[in-house]
């Protein structure tokens, strides 16, 4: 795996698919006011992504799952429950969310992929704590092909 590390926006990176930290899909998207990378995410793409979460069930914590990209020019956006019911991450939560994206990111035989961090935002987790974390997570995943993890800077 070629690990990369950048601060920029999610959403301009050249890859395939991209990570959105999104929460468990208990409470309907459009209760919501998605923010940081969701938000981001829904203003760029359009409501097709969050439309086609709607139709999905609760995902566990820690878990993923993958829809379209709207009008993004990726090949699928990957939800990952990274923040529990309280809104909060943990270090598992993180973990899980970074292993189960890329088994799914693996899975479809995407090539390259880019992580937000994790719960770092909304979720109240350290930028630093949830960086280390996901590096040390992605050291343990074989995968073939460049993964991503992009702190956001304007």
């Amino acid at each position: 795996m070629k690990l990369v590390c950048v601060e920029g926006d999610l959403l301009d990176q050249d890859v395939e698919v991209i990570v959105n930290a999104w929460n468990r899909n208990v409470i309907p998207w459009w209760l919501l006011l998605p923010q940081g990378v969701s938000g981001a995410i829904k203003r760029r793409a359009g409501l097709e992504p969050f439309r086609e979460l709607a139709r999905m069930r609760a995902i566990p914590l820690g878990d993923a799952v993958a829809t379209g990209a709207g009008r993004l020019p990726f090949k699928a956006i990957i939800h990952v429950a990274g923040i529990n019911l309280l809104w909060r991450s943990t270090e598992r939560s993180v973990r899980d969310s970074v292993r189960n994206a890329m088994a799914l990111a693996t899975q479809n035989g995407y090539r390259s992929i880019a992580f937000p961090l994790i719960g770092a935002g909304s979720g109240g987790g350290k930028a630093v704590r949830v960086l280390k974390c996901m590096r040390d997570e992605l050291s343990s995943i074989n995968f073939d092909g460049e993964v991503r993890i992009v702190q956001f800077k304007r």
